[in-house]
């Protein structure tokens, strides 16, 4: 395994040599030689298939299956990444299609598993189930799908479709956004061939001027583009809901998202139903923010402004002290676990070009510790970023001794150690800072962040939901367009000035490009970390251990079912309120300090 030891970290690129050292390595072509082997075999226990298989002889091709899953995912990350760190890369985008392709020919070879299991008589499922020990959870979620599953051949033409169509569909955009690139003059001096994630650095500046450029020059590019964009995008829809509402028979587009998140519909209705009447606390509070900036209104180009007028920043090294420490002080082998994903050079930091903009974590496989992609500014929400993706690293680290199959949590609870992580770093930050000026900007930007990770993902998928509606009837790009730009307006209300040009704000979003309906994942995760915060405020140490059990969980039970487990019930309206109840008290602390 390669190790880093040096103390000081430094920006830079990671290394994925931990999974293989190159897609032309010897171990590279031994993995993918093995591919074919491991589906031959699990293709000779065809006939071992019956109504009255043992339970033995179940597990054995599960178990075969799990290793070839196991070693897909393996390659796949590496092919992911490598083309996620270099996607102007034409050897790392033809290769990233190949294994594409040479994965979507081994789920079709092993396809016939699946469709023998979703269609076994529920008797012999259940007396199968009862035996599963860890794989029943997994055995579970493939019935649930039974309603929506297809004939075998059905179901191998869309593994391959999936391919050159969705999954391109999807590879292409990454690859023409990644190539824009932006100027923007600050101070006298002009910038030139910033990237995407360089620019919006320049959307906190404390100049109201500079923030209005910012955005000017971002989304002049995404009005350009966007008849190309929202091509793809309506495309992708297309291809959604002809799959999943018209072939398997979802009763809509959001709801094939809960059911691979194991969440049901009523669940993310009451969710979304909340959001939408607590709107007014972050109207209200975009009311004070005005005064402080002494603005009469504030303007989307403005909302996330700083209140201190000193632009402070944090060096990398300093950044992940900070981080490290922060988690360190909550619990030590959380801190542990952070230091790993650095010591292993497993973190991909510097902004450039050719590289993903954002940020995430992915962990290909349980056993290899996770990869943080970052492209860090220096400025304190690309500390609050460290620490969340290292929180998803910490989460999959945490679950790692779960069977490969119930390591990964569902996209909601997925959420919980990244946020939490953030709440961590910002008590830290509160109780070191000398400057009450900045302790107050940390305080703002903390509503600031709250209504990016709340509100706004809440308003992203009530738009998605209209506009895959809205394609499927025949809207073009402009109306989809004119929609977001009300979208915005009614989260806004009167509190905030919403220029035009916002309304091409939806083709630069990439989630809901690559994974529809992801986004309400993130306002799920941040208003369960409020309810587990206000947890561990009230009861201190004795809450630890019941939040580690949470994140070593994994992706074992149904996500309603860990959380019950931990004394949280999301079914009821009363627990989202709880989290609004929350952010409408720190609204109040806020609005009590007087204005200067």
């Amino acid at each position: 395994m390669t190790t880093m030891t040096a103390e000081k970290h430094e920006l830079g690129r990671w290394s994925l040599d931990d999974l293989f050292t190159g897609h032309e390595s010897e171990a590279m072509q031994a993995a993918l030689a093995s591919l074919d082997a491991q589906a031959a075999a699990i293709e000779a226990r065809r006939p071992h298939l019956t109504g009255d298989i043992s339970i033995e002889t179940l597990l054995g091709i599960v178990r075969q299956i799990e290793t070839l899953t196991y070693s897909s995912y393996k390659i796949f990350g590496f092919a992911g990444l490598w083309y996620e760190s270099d996607n102007q890369n034409p050897i790392a985008e033809a290769f990233i299609a190949r294994i594409q392709q040479k994965l979507a020919e081994l789920k079709n070879q092993t396809l016939f598993f699946e469709l023998w299991w979703k269609g076994l008589a529920d008797a012999h499922a259940a007396r199968l189930m009862a035996g599963a020990g860890a794989y029943r959870y997994w055995l579970d979620e493939l019935r649930k799908m039974k309603p929506h599953t297809l004939s075998e051949g059905e179901e191998k033409v869309i593994n391959i479709k999936n391919v050159t169509g969705f999954s391109a569909l999807e590879r292409l955009y990454s690859t023409i956004t990644s190539r824009y690139t932006f100027e923007l003059e600050v101070d006298g001096e002009l910038h030139k061939e910033l990237t995407r994630d360089a620019l919006l650095k320049y959307a906190f500046h404390s100049d109201p001027d500079v923030r209005e450029r910012t955005f000017k020059a971002l989304y002049a590019t995404y009005e350009d583009q966007a008849p190309i964009l929202g091509q793809i995008y309506q495309t992708i829809v297309r291809d959604w809901h002809n799959e999943n509402v018209d072939l398997r028979k979802f009763a809509s587009p959001l709801s094939v998202r809960n059911l691979r998140n194991d969440i049901p519909d009523a669940v993310v209705n009451v969710l979304l139903e909340v959001a939408e009447k607590n709107v007014g606390i972050f109207q209200r509070y975009y009311r004070m923010k005005a005064k402080w900036l002494g603005m009469e209104k504030v303007r989307r180009y403005d909302i996330y402004a700083p209140i201190a007028k000193s632009d402070k920043s944090f060096p990398y090294d300093e950044a992940a002290r900070m981080t490290f420490e922060a988690f360190g002080e909550f619990e030590p082998k959380i801190a542990e676990l952070a230091r790993k994903v650095f010591d292993e050079n497993h973190v991909d930091s510097e902004i450039r070009m050719g590289k993903s903009g954002g940020a995430f974590c992915w962990g290909p496989v349980q056993d290899i510790t996770p990869w943080v992609l970052l492209n860090y500014a220096g400025q304190a929400r690309d500390v609050a970023t460290m620490a969340h993706e290292l929180g998803h690293a910490i989460h999959a680290m945490l679950a790692s001794h779960q069977e490969f199959f119930n390591a990964s949590a569902t996209l909601p609870l997925a959420e919980t150690a990244s946020t939490f992580g953030e709440m961590i770093l910002i008590d830290y930050l509160l109780a070191r800072e000398p400057d009450e000026s900045v302790q107050r900007d940390i305080l703002f930007r903390q509503m600031d962040d709250s209504y990016a990770t709340i509100v706004r993902q809440i308003f992203f998928a009530l738009f998605e939901r209209k506009a895959h509606a809205m394609t499927q009837a025949g809207a073009t790009v402009d109306e989809l367009a004119a929609t977001y730009l009300e979208n915005l307006r009614t989260q806004f209300g009167d509190a905030v000035e919403v220029p035009d040009m916002f309304k091409w704000e939806w083709v630069g979003i990439p989630h809901i490009f690559s994974t529809p309906f992801y986004v309400y994942a993130y306002a799920f995760g941040q208003l369960l970390v409020l309810a587990l915060y206000r947890q561990f405020k009230a009861e201190g140490d004795s809450f630890k251990p019941r939040y580690l059990k949470i994140l070593s969980s994994g992706g074992s039970a149904a996500p309603v079912d860990i959380l019950n487990e931990a004394g949280i019930d999301v079914t009821r309206t009363e627990f989202w309120q709880g989290g609004f109840d929350v952010l409408e008290g720190m609204l109040a602390k806020l609005e009590a300090i007087p204005v200067p």
